[in-house]
C-alpha cells in the first residue's frame, strides 16, 4: 500500500512509497482504511526532531476513515463502521484515567515505540502510535472512535486532533467567561479553533496574533474582533485593555519566546494558556517575584484539556448547531503524491489546516 516516510529525523521532504503494510493486527486492534487525514503542525515538529519519535516513520494523527477489521476481543465496532483516529486514547484503569484525568493517559504514548509498519527494509513506526499519511493503519482499538454518518471524513479528521485541542484549551482548560477579553497567539488550525473556543463562550474581544496575514483575516472571519502582526499587539494591549493585560492570552505556537509575550500580556490574576507543543530544551522562565506577585494562572492544556471522547461529541454538536465553522478551516486539499507541497503550504502560513485525501 502507499503511504508517506520519512527515513531519517531532520530531513524536511517525505517520500510516498508502494511498498509498505500495516502490521501488529491481532487481539484489541482494528485495522483502519484512512479516508481523509489533516496536516497538523505536530507532524512537522516530529519530522524537525522538536517532538520525539522513533524514525523511519509515517507521519499523521489527524484521520478518519472506516474499519477494514477487527481483532478478538474487541467490542463496540464492526467492519464498515466510520471513525476518527484518537492518537491518545485513555486505558480507563491507570490513575490518570481514575482521576478523571484521562488526557494525561499514557497508553497511547506507549504505542509510539511499537513499530506498526513495515518495509522490505525493516520496521516502520506510526507517529504517535497512530501513521494516518496511509492507506491502511493498525491501531488499538480505543483510537478508533465511531462518528456519526452526517459528519464528513474531513471534519472527523480535524476533531481527532486540532479542533479538539483548541477548543478544548478555551472550554475546559481556561474556562473563558463570558464578557471578558481573549488574545490568541499563533492562528494556525488549533489557534483559530482556539478562538472559536473563546467565541463559543462568550468572550466579548478576542485579538487574534500571527505573523502571517493571511492567518490574521482567516481569524476575523472565526471570530477575532481585530488581528494584529506581533508588533501589533503591545497596542493593542493598552488600547483594549488599558494597559492591564487581557483576561485570557493563549500561546498556540510552543515557543518560550512567544509564551513570555502571552504571559507579558495578561493581566494580573488572569490566565496564560500554552496550548502548542514545544521542544524539551526550551526553557520557559519567570522570576519568582512576578510569579507571586502577579497571580497569573499559567495552565497547560495537553489535547483539549478534558475527556476527549466528550470533547468529540461537543465538537460535532457544535458544528451541527453552526456554532463553529469546521468546512473553511479546510483551505486545502491534495492528494497523498502531493505531501510535500502541502508541507510547503503548512512551513509558510499559506495554509490553514490541508486535508489529504486518500
Amino acid at each position: 500500500m502507499r503511504a508517506a516516510v520519512l527515513h531519517e529525523i531532520g530531513q524536511d521532504k517525505l517520500e510516498v512509497l508502494d511498498d509498505v503494510e500495516a502490521v501488529g493486527f491481532g487481539p484489541g486492534k482494528v485495522k483502519l482504511r484512512v479516508r481523509a487525514t489533516g496536516l497538523c503542525h505536530s507532524d512537522v515538529s516530529a519530522m524537525s526532531g522538536v517532538l520525539p519519535q522513533p524514525a523511519p516513520f509515517i507521519p499523521g494523527h489527524e484521520g478518519a476513515g472506516e474499519v477494514i477489521d477487527i481483532g478478538d476481543g474487541v467490542t463496540g465496532l464492526s467492519a464498515g463502521d466510520r471513525v476518527l483516529v484518537c492518537w491518545l486514547p485513555a486505558c480507563g484503569t491507570c490513575p490518570a484515567c481514575r482521576r478523571g484525568q484521562t488526557q494525561l493517559c499514557l497508553a497511547g504514548f506507549m504505542n509510539a515505540g511499537t513499530p506498526n509498519f513495515k518495509r522490505p527494509g525493516g520496521d516502520v513506526f506510526g507517529f504517535a502510535g497512530t501513521g494516518t499519511f496511509t492507506e491502511e493503519v493498525v491501531v488499538d482499538a480505543g483510537c478508533a472512535v465511531p462518528i456519526p454518518d452526517d459528519v464528513p471524513f474531513e471534519i472527523a479528521a480535524l476533531i481527532g486532533c486540532g479542533v479538539t485541542t483548541g477548543l478544548g484549551a478555551a472550554i475546559n482548560t481556561a474556562q473563558v467567561e463570558a464578557g471578558s477579553s481573549v488574545a490568541v497567539i499563533g492562528c494556525g488550525g488549533v489557534g483559530i479553533s482556539t478562538i472559536q473556543g473563546a467565541r463559543v463562550q462568550g468572550a466579548a474581544q478576542i485579538v487574534a496574533v500571527d505573523p502571517v496575514a493571511s492567518r490574521r483575516e482567516a481569524a476575523l472571519r472565526f471570530g477575532a474582533a481585530e488581528a494584529v502582526a506581533p508588533g501589533g499587539l503591545a497596542v493593542a494591549h493598552a488600547r483594549i485593555t488599558a494597559g492591564e493585560g487581557f483576561d485570557y492570552v493563549f500561546e498556540v505556537v510552543g515557543k518560550s519566546v512567544t509564551a513570555r509575550t502571552a504571559y507579558e500580556n495578561t493581566r494580573r490574576g488572569g490566565t496564560l494558556c500554552i496550548v502548542g507543543a514545544g521542544a524539551m530544551d526550551d526553557k520557559f522562565q519567570v522570576n519568582m517575584f512576578e510569579l507571586f506577585f502577579d497571580e497569573k494562572r499559567i495552565l497547560p492544556s495537553m489535547y483539549g484539556g478534558g475527556d476527549v471522547l466528550r470533547s468529540y461529541e461537543r465538537a460535532i454538536a457544535l458544528w451541527r448547531a453552526g456554532r463553529i465553522d469546521l468546512e473553511s478551516m479546510i483551505t486545502h486539499r491534495v492528494q497523498l503524491a502531493e505531501i510535500n507541497d502541502a508541507l510547503d503550504q503548512m512551513r509558510t502560513g499559506e495554509a490553514l489546516r490541508t486535508c489529504i485525501e486518500l
